[in-house]
């Protein structure tokens, strides 16, 4: 049996001792700074919190709907929701992601037959990203149990932090482009609200059905975001670890037969489908191996370089290597004469290497006469050799890599003041030529990219307000000291049963959402470059929510040591008293 009293105690029926307030919204229960509050105060205060919060969304959905709606497009991502538009099955799904964002742009394209639905759509979602922020916020006070800090300046940091991330340029950008990252930030804030609401339901309130299904929500929102943006798959893991806290757990065997259930079927739905509606091209699954192979080209040419010097046996012509060292040698300096500024931590660029028809990727495809398979094994032979015989080289480009997310600048955040749409536009014109035999067969693509080609001439200039531009200067600037900061509360407070019965839930949850973008961080490090700054700016929704938590803990922790001193202070202050009353007790009595 694994039933329980059900007068068991819970953590909410033992705290806070009588007289205390806690950070929760249950009937019964207030919140600190409020008890004494006068209630006409009280009033003009939620008042004037939602007229704020009113404000701010609608000056959001603004700075979003003045600007063009068409998207700008990647082909990679419209491609195959166009070859279902006007064909039989979707086309090749790149990138070996599913079929999950190309579907969401073919709905779109079916229900409304218009491309900026898609841009509409995705405004909304960033839109409900923000208030999916304040909820979260809200709810994180119900981890406090004894919270110094006055709800009403809790509340304001909130909103504070949610009127950066709404304002914030990057964000607007993604949402305008037909890739995954524009519904990325909704998927973070909705991942994040599940796992912080199936921590509050299994762990502070002991709600069974609640948490098995807020378990498997959490489940299904952490594989759907990884499925849509692969470079979550690492952070999945760390999304995933209350859950396996709760599968540990004593008792509650039928909840976790059910969620565990719940979990593989959600599982299964969304890993399993795109068997039923694609067919992959062989060119898709060879992706991942190839962008190993050219982002580690050098430390690759230079194992070449060393098998060829010794003799190595390897399973390639000692002839042909060297003639394919050649080349490669060639293309890696050819890229780092033509390639983005931002690869120069690696000191070439691999999209030269991968995407140039005439570059090291297309004369290997012509090598091995497209037979992908061997061409895979290829790839997979040499990205594990240098592990094997270059482990220290790889593990340094990791940590450089890692290096660029955690500089004294915190690259999640832009600082530019302007983004010239029309060269966006004017990109997206280009890059759509090439297709021409695909979407000239739909008419909503004719007149969209009539559109395309005029504001490739005219579109405006999206700019970010100097407001949230010192905003992004401070945060940028503080996000590695607030981390460092956290990491010595952390010790701090777990190191003292009192200070973990008062802040524990909070530090936890602080170390969570920095765990949560480090584990991003070290995926991207491993397998491709933080240099690429859609790597880093997809994530400043968790910065953020991270910044803005760890002030709170700061000021929860020196707000509480100041009444634990004073409190010493007015014992300390009453014994003299005492003793004296004491010694003149005494003598009266003798």
């Amino acid at each position: 049996m694994d039933s329980e009293p059900q007068n068991k105690p819970t953590l909410h029926s033992i705290w806070p001792p009588q007289g205390k307030c806690v950070g929760s919204d249950f009937p019964g229960f207030e919140r600190c700074g409020e008890v004494s509050a006068h209630p006409l105060a009280k009033k003009i205060q939620e008042l004037g919190y939602w007229i704020a919060v009113v404000i701010i969304f609608a000056l959001a959905a603004l700075l979003r709907f003045r600007l063009p709606l068409d998207p700008i497009i990647l082909p990679n991502y419209l491609l195959p929701a166009l070859k279902k538009l006007v064909g039989p099955e979707f086309g090749q799904i790149h990138f070996a992601r599913t079929i999950i964002y190309p579907g969401f742009v073919y709905l779109l394209m079916r229900v409304f037959g218009d491309f900026r639905a898609i841009t509409v759509a995705q405004n909304l979602l960033g839109l409900s990203a923000g208030a999916v922020f304040l909820l979260t916020w809200r709810r994180i006070r119900d981890f406090i149990p004894n919270p110094r800090l006055p709800y009403s300046i809790y509340r304001w940091l909130g909103l504070l932090a949610v009127a950066v991330y709404l304002f914030s340029r990057e964000p607007v950008y993604f949402e305008r482009d037909i890739r995954p990252e524009g519904i990325c930030g909704f998927l973070i804030s909705i991942n994040l609200y599940l796992v912080i609401q199936f921590a509050a339901y299994c762990f502070l309130e002991n709600r069974r059905t609640a948490t098995v299904a807020c378990g498997i929500a959490v489940v299904f929102s952490s594989i759907l975001l990884a499925s849509v943006k692969p470079s979550f798959w690492l952070t999945t893991i760390i999304a995933l670890v209350p859950v396996a806290m709760f599968l540990f757990r004593r008792r509650w065997i039928r909840q976790k037969i059910a969620l565990v259930g719940g979990a593989t079927l959600s599982a299964a739905l969304l890993l399993l489908h795109e068997h039923f509606f694609i067919h992959k091209k062989e060119t898709g699954e060879c992706y991942l191996p190839t962008q190993l192979f050219v982002i580690h080209a050098n430390l690759i040419r230079d194992q070449m370089a060393d098998d060829i010097e010794r003799g190595a046996k390897v399973p390639y012509p000692q002839e042909w290597l060297g003639r394919f060292y050649a080349k490669l040698s060639t293309e890696i300096a050819k890229s780092a004469a033509a390639g983005p500024h931002y690869y120069s931590s690696l000191g070439f660029d691999p999209d030269y290497l991968m995407w140039n028809e005439t570059s090291i990727v297309g004369q290997l495809r012509t090598e091995f006469r497209n037979d992908v398979p061997s061409l895979c094994a290829f790839y997979q032979f040499y990205y594990w050799r240098i592990w094997k015989h270059r482990p220290l080289l790889l593990v340094r480009k990791i940590v450089r890599q890692m290096a660029i997310f955690y500089a004294p600048k915190c690259p999640a955040y832009r600082l530019r003041k302007s983004l010239l749409l029309s060269d966006e536009y004017d990109r997206s014109a280009t890059l759509m030529e090439r297709l021409r035999n695909v979407w000239t067969a739909y008419p909503p693509a004719i007149d969209f990219m009539n559109r395309t080609a005029l504001l490739a001439r005219s579109a405006p200039v999206a700019e970010q307000s100097a407001y949230i531009r010192k905003a992004h200067q401070i945060l940028a600037a503080t996000y590695l000291a607030l981390l460092v900061v956290a990491l010595a509360l952390a010790i701090f407070v777990f190191m003292q049963s009192e200070r973990r019965t008062s802040f524990g839930w909070l530090v936890a949850l602080v170390l969570f959402l920095y765990a949560y973008t480090f584990a991003n961080c070290l995926e991207v490090a491993i397998i491709h470059s933080l240099a690429n700054p859609r790597y880093t700016t997809v994530q400043v929704f968790v910065t953020i929510l991270a910044q803005f938590l760890t002030i709170v803990l700061i000021l929860e922790i020196l707000l509480g040591s100041r009444a634990l001193i004073g409190r010493e202070g007015k014992i300390a202050s009453l014994r003299p008293r005492s003793r004296r009353a004491f010694y003149h007790r005494s003598k009266r009595t003798c």
